[in-house]
């Protein structure tokens, strides 16, 4: 166990709090007008998937756990998880749906992913920072409409809504962002 200070944890890294051991799920540093900083972390406890919200001072120091980060390949879903494959030595794990969470849209089948492993078990994953998604339904350009100031509504081919430039139409390619779903540019292909 490495103890590191509470500000620089981020979201996927491994803490043990009490000999339990807990998953980042969001980490907020506030730094209030008056009084100490603060970092809010909310956490999923691995063992039974609890979700637990704790606030710490941004100096204090939390144990962090020794966890390996392996690159693995997407390979399909189904009622035991996500299932992903090691590409060096084609050993196969099964996620559960929990460690997925709200990222699950953003998976493509043969997508490369890191995966948190602590004691054989698949316990977070990182996604990509970016990926390709094709726009389904959106609202037609209106004629007086600038690019720069305004979005419209689109619903992307995994099924999530982003918000788009005018210029984009049904059928577009896009680049956006796995944490929030946000538009960063036209797909190059």
């Amino acid at each position: 166990m490495v103890k590191v200070i509470a500000s620089t944890l981020r979201k996927g890294n491994v803490v043990d709090i009490d000999g339990k051991l807990y998953v980042v799920l969001t980490a907020d540093n506030i730094h209030p007008g008056k009084g100490t900083p603060v970092t809010q972390i909310d956490m999923r406890r691995i063992s039974d998937g609890v979700k637990i919200s704790e606030r710490y001072r941004t100096t204090e120091q939390v144990e962090r756990a020794h966890v390996e980060d392996r690159p693995h390949t997407f390979l399909y879903s189904d009622g035991e998880g996500f299932h992903f494959m090691n590409p060096d030595n084609y050993d196969q794990v099964a996620v559960h749906t929990d460690v997925v969470g709200d990222q699950a849209p953003y998976l493509q089948e043969g997508m490369q992913v890191m995966l948190k492993i602590h004691d054989g078990n698949g316990i977070a994953i990182e996604l990509p920072q970016r990926v390709v998604l094709e726009v389904v339904e959106t609202e037609p350009a209106m004629k007086g409409q600038t690019a720069s100031s305004s979005y419209k509504p689109a619903v992307l081919s995994n099924g999530v809504r982003s918000a788009v430039p005018p210029h984009v139409s049904i059928g577009t390619r896009i680049v956006v962002m796995t944490a929030d779903g946000s538009y960063v540019e036209r797909a190059k292909d």
